[in-house]
């Protein structure tokens, strides 16, 4: 199975889908709540499933629609997950303000990190060592696996929930989103196994809410999801190293207070309501993007075109992941 595409939601189920075809190939019935965040293994055969309280583990490559293993501990809905590079630990966040780190062989907690706040989003630095978490009061954190402490805290806007944070694969960059639809994005360096964060912008993305905010494979492009009906597609590169292109729309890219600002390659507005979540290809060429007008979309980014359309859920799409690496 080299393509593995999945999407779930308020309806209670998780779909997997032929990327291609758009043929629903699998349906999993998660009857407890509505499924916020999806997650694919690194080795493809596992899906971590977040929704209230809970996590479940399912085995890919079976048909069993059983969860093989439930992380049980969170007190309120799980906002993020996240699977170490080998499988053997993965990490979630939570509004009940706390990021844990799960043993997925037994399902127990390693570790428990309290934000204060409800917790939004959480990933790992590709360094392995790292968390970065954002909450509803405006914070973000780094978290050092090693010393088991935060060793970083970063307040873009007092008071403005942080929805989401993205690390550049080769941790060169974070970037978060905001409520007021704005950017925030640092350069990481990393000497001695000690991280520095430098500011390099910020910019309004969106004029309302962000939802998820993305860097793709290749740390060319960074992808927004907003309230505002859209997605769009971000140049990492600054605004003044690119021509601006006939026909794109959206807020300028770049003020006078903020000149390294990202271009605006593009904005995917097919949507009819809010866009939740994206997923880009391992080739950095392709977005699917969730929507809470119950589809999910594959856009080739090139031509802003759909490719197909993933039609089955009767509720809002509130999630999705794509794993289309090669098998090693």
């Amino acid at each position: 199975m080299a393509v593995i595409l999945c999407t779930a939601g308020y309806d209670h189920t998780i779909r997997f889908w032929e990327a291609l075809s758009g043929i629903c190939s699998r349906t999993i019935q998660h009857p407890d709540s509505q499924v916020n965040r999806l997650c694919i293994s690194p080795d493809k055969k596992l899906l971590a499933a977040a929704g209230c309280n809970n996590v479940k583990l399912y085995d890919i490559k079976s048909t069993n629609p059983n969860p093989v293993l439930t992380f049980e501990g969170h007190t309120s809905n799980v906002t993020g997950v996240a699977f170490h590079c080998d499988g053997k630990w993965l990490v979630t966040s939570s509004e009940d303000t706390t990021v844990r780190i799960w043993d997925t062989r037994t399902g127990q907690v390693q570790r428990n990190y309290s934000h204060d706040k409800p917790v939004n989003d959480v990933v790992i630095h590709p360094n392995q060592g790292e968390l970065i978490s954002c909450d509803r009061g405006g914070n973000i954190r780094v978290w050092d696996l090693g010393e088991n402490k935060c060793t970083h805290q970063l307040i873009p806007e007092e008071d403005v929930s942080v929805a989401s944070v993205t690390v550049a694969s080769d941790g060169s960059m974070l970037c978060a989103g905001n409520n007021t639809g704005n950017v925030y994005v640092w350069r990481m360096i990393q000497e001695h196994d000690v991280t520095s964060l430098v500011p390099v912008t910020k910019f309004q993305a969106h004029p309302t809410y962000i939802n998820r905010i993305l860097l793709s494979p290749d740390v060319r492009h960074l992808a927004t999801c907003s309230a505002d009906h859209t997605a769009r597609i971000w140049s990492v590169e600054p605004a003044g190293s690119n021509q601006v292109k006939a026909g794109d729309t959206g807020p300028p890219a770049a003020s006078p207070a903020h000149p390294n600002a990202f271009h605006l390659e593009t904005t995917l507005d097919s949507h009819q309501r809010w866009v939740w979540d994206c997923a880009f290809s391992a080739d950095s060429a392709y977005l699917v993007t969730a929507c809470s007008d119950h589809h999910a979309r594959l856009w080739e980014l090139s031509s802003q075109s759909i490719i197909r359309q993933y039609l089955g859920h009767h509720r809002g799409v509130a999630c999705v992941a794509l794993n289309d690496y090669s098998d090693r």
